[in-house]
């Protein structure tokens, strides 16, 4: 079996928090935004309620509309996190103004519920003017006693009668009040999210642009490796001694076409899938001159992939891995293929596969010895894949019959990071 690795295992790039596929990724910077904008709300309207009579009443009404408030924001946030995951903003806004609409109508109709429940409940209450008069109310029964003892009891019309006639201008302005309130919220809510994304973003490029760097020192590493070098040298000097200067001119060729296309690449920019693959295409035909009985090299990439945006030099370690593990450790023909497909999802899957060459009838292929790596090659495309494209992107490599096989699957379009 072919190794490009002593450890054989399959790896996914781990998910960036807010991208990850968890719905309720960010529970917790919702309810600390809910709980911090309720307990804000209701200390403003204690205060102000302690400034008035009755004040255990209106305390007691206020604390209940803050419950339910918390309660009405909780759903709002559900619907926000099932009818807009994708975290655009102009989704968020939609969503929330749908959302609080029904929100601040059950608020408002349970506010005045709780107002007739507490004219039914309240205790009788005494105020005493300066002229020494006294207003006694329970309810709506209202007695006037003046200093002489005389007294004037007035029957004022329920709270429930007055509330019943007016009900609709009631819930209208209760109703627009509330919006407005839990409107605040989701504003709130949605500028903590992408205050959150865009630090996210932020951090995200800052760890791309430091693996860019890493990756260019890497392939320079790759380009200028005195064993690459070595060996093509050697297979130079061996075409010139044997006669074939014309192949030993093409190989010259092929070498300063690849050195210019690779060193002339800019670490930090994505290039197109086709760019990426004509560079490849230069390297193996370059490693065709040294194993020219040994490497077979299939490349199935369909035209229409060939503007997609990839990080630069995203599959170079791959392939140099391939020959390196595959083509170097056995003197049978090996078949080095890279190929791409659609997948689910808006996503792009590429491999890149080494293999032992088919054999005539019914032989079955020797096994191909198996070479211990350092893994930096596959750690370099799993770790710039990740701070490339987050969760989105997904790298696995393992065994296959016959073989080795690395695979790494991109987004298509990569918008949503706009």
């Amino acid at each position: 079996m072919l190794n490009l690795k002593k450890s054989v295992k399959r790896r996914r790039s781990p998910a960036t928090p807010l991208m990850t596929s968890s719905r309720f990724a960010d529970r917790a910077l919702a309810f600390k935004s809910i709980a911090g904008f309720w307990t804000f709300y209701l200390a403003t309207v204690l205060l102000r309620a302690l400034l008035g009579p009755e004040a255990a009443s209106a305390m007691k009404l206020r604390i209940v509309n803050a419950a339910i408030g918390v309660l009405l924001t909780v759903l709002i946030y559900l619907a926000l996190r099932f009818f807009a995951r994708d975290g655009s903003v102009r989704r968020m806004v939609s969503v929330a103004a749908i959302a609080t609409l029904p929100a601040a109508l059950i608020l408002s109709v349970v506010s005045l519920q709780m107002v007739i429940f507490n004219e039914d409940t309240a205790p009788q209450s005494k105020i005493t003017t300066q002229e020494g008069v006294a207003i006694v109310q329970q309810g709506s029964n209202l007695r006037i006693v003046k200093e002489n003892g005389n007294e004037l009891e007035v029957n004022l019309p329920p709270v429930s009668e007055i509330i019943g006639k007016k009900i609709w201008q009631l819930v209208a302005d209760g109703s627009v009040t509330w919006y407005f309130l839990f409107a605040a919220w989701c504003a709130i809510y949605i500028a903590m999210t992408q205050q959150q994304r865009a630090r996210m973003t932020e951090r995200r490029l800052a760890e791309a642009e430091t693996a860019a760097h890493a990756a260019q020192v890497r392939a320079l590493r790759y380009q200028v490796n005195p064993h690459f070098l070595f060996n093509t040298l050697n297979s130079l000097s061996s075409l010139v001694m044997s006669g074939r200067a014309d192949r030993a001119e093409e190989m010259l060729l092929k070498l300063s076409n690849f050195f210019r296309s690779s060193l002339s690449i800019d670490p930090l920019a994505d290039v197109t899938l086709g760019e990426e693959i004509a560079l490849q295409r230069l390297y193996l035909e370059i490693e065709r001159v040294r194993f020219p009985d040994r490497l077979d090299v299939e490349i199935d990439v369909p035209k229409r992939f060939a503007d997609i945006r990839v990080p630069a030099l995203i599959l170079q370690p791959l392939v140099e891995n391939a020959i390196k593990y595959g083509v170097s450790a056995t003197r049978d023909k090996v078949r080095l293929a890279i190929a791409a497909r659609p997948l689910d999802g808006g996503r792009l899957q590429i491999d890149v596969t080494n293999s032992l060459a088919e054999v005539a009838g019914d032989e079955v292929p020797p096994p191909m010895p198996s070479h211990e790596g350092t893994g930096l090659g596959l750690s370099n495309v799993c770790q710039r894949l990740d701070a490339h494209y987050g969760g989105r992107a997904d790298c696995r490599f393992g065994p296959i019959p016959g073989g080795y096989q690395v695979s790494i699957a991109i987004p298509i379009n990569d918008d949503e990071e706009e």
